[in-house]
């Protein structure tokens, strides 16, 4: 029996499970200020840079967000989805929002945010809510969990609880690094990639991407997570462990950052007479400018330049089977009690 509201109440919709898939963030355009807004937000954020507010946003005002969108356009240009007029990034969370939705069927309504830029996690969550979405599950789709990432999608979801006078109820999806399904299906991707190969690399690289060294001192535990997963990719892979490497990318600024760096792992490999290396990417779900340029173009270049001839980025996961795979698993296993 439908119950009978009193006069004036507001419409009150019919119940619904919700489940937003959260990836990093990408500008929303090529142009100076679309960058530099991006920049702004993702880091301004304490979560990414944990420096004394007033001292680094004179720094970031500055110098930093004058200079960086032009280097950071030039980058995203290489690799831009120029149909779409889109990042890859957004081009693949939606691919695989589209293909969650067909996989839950009419009682899950799945959509997807940005951390950072757009559609941000304030207005998708607000606007599900608004829809009748009153129990909503996040996934953040970062495998390993960093203060820097997870820990500041949390934040973020607090934030906009804060400001909501009615709440969902929220579920945020843990860490999967160490999961076999994940595993599993990230060893089954790579192995196809490699199968298709003319040869086979000599060196097999995970390439991390990096976080500042103090961030480990001081308890979070992504360097071990990290670890922990290429261990068991590549014993999932069964590849030998002496033409195997764990590495960082994308330091930035002065301080010591997790090592080895990729860029001088791959120098090295280049100067002692390794030809054929190949770089996966476990840290992202999805492909983005840290996979598309910084390791399939500019690291290839470091690796040509030391002496080698091929360096091979692997794709991630994206929309293909074995990501969809993983995915609708941790939103499966997260919505236990919730979905019948």
């Amino acid at each position: 029996m439908t119950p009978v509201l009193p006069n004036e109440h507001p419409a009150v919709p019919s119940p619904k499970l919700g489940v937003i898939l959260v990836n990093l963030g990408t500008p929303d355009a090529l142009d100076y200020w679309s960058i530099r807004r991006y920049l702004g937000e993702f880091l301004s954020d304490r979560r990414v840079v944990e420096l004394p507010k007033f001292l680094w946003q004179l720094i970031l005002q500055g110098p930093i967000l004058t200079f960086r969108p032009k280097k950071s356009a030039a980058a995203y240009r290489k690799i831009w989805n120029t149909d779409l007029d889109e990042s890859p990034l957004r081009t693949f969370t939606r691919e695989q929002t589209d293909s969650l939705r067909e996989r839950m069927g009419e009682n899950v309504r799945v959509e997807f945010a940005m951390r950072y830029g757009n559609p941000s996690i304030p207005s998708v969550m607000n606007e599900m809510f608004k829809d009748g979405c009153w129990k909503i599950l996040c996934v953040p789709l970062y495998p390993q969990y960093a203060s820097s990432t997870t820990g500041s999608v949390v934040d973020k979801i607090g934030d906009t609880l804060k400001a909501m006078r009615w709440q969902p109820t929220v579920r945020v999806a843990p860490p999967f690094f160490d999961d076999p399904v994940y595993i599993h299906n990230l060893a089954v991707s790579v192995r196809k990639q490699l199968d298709s190969l003319e040869e086979e690399p000599e060196i097999l690289v995970t390439s991390f991407h990096g976080v500042p060294k103090e961030y480990l001192l001081k308890g979070d535990p992504y360097h071990c997570q990290c670890h922990k997963a290429a261990r068991l990719l590549r014993e999932a892979l069964d590849w030998p462990e002496e033409r195997f490497r764990v590495a960082f990318q994308s330091r930035f600024g002065p301080r010591e950052w997790l090592q080895p760096y990729v860029d001088e792992l791959v120098k090295d490999l280049g100067e002692s007479g390794i030809k054929r290396a190949a770089v996966v990417s476990p840290a992202f779900i999805s492909d983005c400018v840290e996979t598309l340029e910084e390791i399939a173009i500019a690291l290839n270049e470091t690796f040509q330049e030391a002496g080698g001839e091929n360096l091979v980025s692997l794709k991630c996961l994206n929309a293909s089977d074995e990501g969809m795979a993983v995915i609708e698993h941790i939103v499966r296993q997260e919505l236990k009690g919730w979905l019948n």
